[in-house]
């Protein structure tokens, strides 16, 4: 990957530099991702896949290089002009962080009501058909405390939509799921690209969910962007280290199904 722009880029990352202390992490990571593009950030545990997305809402500042989004550049915006980004690029955490107290309804209302200004009854009736799109609405009235970590993770969805973001990142998204619940995640993934026009970045190590729906991967090495390319492309690598990755996992390419 080069670091200028092509027509069809919405982030890019242009050398980009981050340590913790004596602890280098990206090393000069170069990359872009395309509009409405499915793109994974793969690598081995500690290599940094988490850290990159966080500089995309301001979570962590880069020590070196440059990100932009949409023709702008971000990386060096104060806290109060981050606040528009943060409204563009959503985040689903790799745990839901739900409130118990809450029904699934109003837990998505929640930023309808806080951010989007909307009054109690306006916000939940939004707050249902987001749930209806990642095919919760038969638990609009459940407390998460009486579902599963899958159906918790697909509501936390439901309430990162309501702010409308243009980019979603998934941190892990499949982590701790079982491989039915999972393979729900990837396939909601898939939808909010192909129905939505949504943009989403997702940071995993699960090899059915790369292979089964991503556009484009770029595989995190020694701080770097060590390749990038399409699905097929990694399938079909003879990379010693590309190689060493997959077939360290213990799941192989398989197709996704449905709800």
């Amino acid at each position: 990957m080069t670091s200028s722009a092509t027509p069809s880029s919405l982030i890019e990352f242009r050398d980009v530099h981050k340590a913790f202390g004596a602890k280098r992490i990206l090393q000069g990571l170069t990359m872009e991702v395309g509009r409405q593009e499915v793109f994974f950030i793969i690598g081995t545990s500690g290599v940094g896949k988490s850290v990159t997305i966080k500089h995309l809402i301001g979570l962590l500042r880069v020590d070196q290089g440059e990100i932009h989004f949409d023709g702008e550049r971000i990386d060096n915006l104060s806290e109060k002009h981050f606040y528009p980004v943060r409204k563009r690029i959503g985040m689903v955490f790799q745990h839901a962080t739900l409130f118990d107290s809450m029904s699934l309804r109003e837990n998505v209302a929640l930023p309808l009501r806080k951010h989007q200004g909307l009054g109690t009854k306006e916000a939940l009736a939004k707050s249902d058909e987001l749930l209806e799109r990642v095919h919760m609405g038969n638990f609009a009235h459940s407390s998460p405390a009486t579902l599963s970590d899958g159906m918790k993770k697909r509501a936390a969805i439901a309430r990162t939509l309501a702010m409308e973001p243009q980019v979603v990142l998934f941190d892990e998204p499949t982590t701790g799921l079982d491989p039915v619940n999972a393979r729900r995640i990837d396939r909601l993934i898939r939808e909010l690209s192909d129905d939505l026009g949504v943009t989403s970045i997702v940071v995993s190590h699960d090899l059915p969910s790369i292979f089964g729906i991503a556009d484009r991967i770029t595989f995190i090495y020694q701080g770097k962007a060590y390749k990038s390319g399409t699905r097929q492309d990694f399938e079909q690598s003879g990379d010693p280290i590309v190689r060493q990755f997959i077939s360290g996992n213990s799941h192989g390419p398989m197709e996704t199904p449905g709800f």
